[in-house]
């Protein structure tokens, strides 16, 4: 991943709150020189910098026969910028652009096809996605009739081994354009929009994610 210096995150509370706000990943493999691409919902777990991902496919899907190499993409909040917004618009000739949040998790990718082991995975993922749903509905592995079904799939488990955080958040401009933009975004319709407003205000000077980025180039 292309990544300037100025829109380079290191802490990994970063990383866990973007994986918070959507854990619907983009999972990319190789084979025979080509990649192999899945979408996915995956189960995160860090410690310290030890970080693993955890989901399933279809068995049917031609990447669930890999171990190996992986590269997972969490995608966090986007919006589109326009140069309309920034104070010196005219002087400094500014153009739109995109501000984004994202993160490229490199490591090892171990398939398992445990019956057991399936189970408690599609457990876990199904009790965190029906509580945002507001939803009880549960997977009952004593079920004959539900645990039929995990042959239906492949599960693996991620150990990440790379980590790239990218946040692109005008941190290249003056501060005043960084805190018009943010501004402007925060009233533009949409989440996405308000997400990237929320984490341009927070690397500002004079908050505590501003003070740890230090001065900006």
């Amino acid at each position: 991943m292309y990544l300037p210096r100025a829109f380079e995150e290191s802490d990994l509370v970063a990383l866990d709150r973007l994986v918070e706000r959507d854990n619907f990943i983009t999972l990319i493999t190789m084979r025979d020189g080509a990649p192999d691409i899945s979408h996915l919902p995956v189960l995160y777990q860090r410690q310290g910098t030890r970080i693993e991902l955890s989901g399933h496919w279809a068995r049917a899907n031609p990447q669930s026969r890999h171990d190996g190499h992986a590269l997972a993409i969490i995608h966090g909040p986007q919006a589109y910028i326009s140069p309309s917004w920034y104070p010196d618009k005219e002087d400094a000739a500014r153009v739109p652009t995109w501000n984004y949040a994202i993160a490229h998790l490199g490591g090892e990718l171990h398939t398992f096809d445990d019956e057991a082991a399936l189970g408690a995975l599609v457990g876990d993922l199904t009790r965190q996605h029906e509580a945002r749903a507001g939803s009880d509905w549960a997977y009952e592995h004593g079920r004959a009739e539900l645990r039929s079904q995990l042959r239906g799939i492949t599960g693996f488990r991620m150990a990440i081994t790379a980590v790239q955080l990218k946040f692109k958040l005008n941190q290249n401009h003056p501060i005043g354009n960084r805190q018009s933009v943010a501004a402007h975004l925060a009233q533009q319709p949409g989440q996405s929009s308000h997400d990237v407003a929320m984490l341009m205000r927070e690397r500002l000077p004079g908050t505590i994610q501003g003070d740890r980025d230090g001065p900006e180039p």
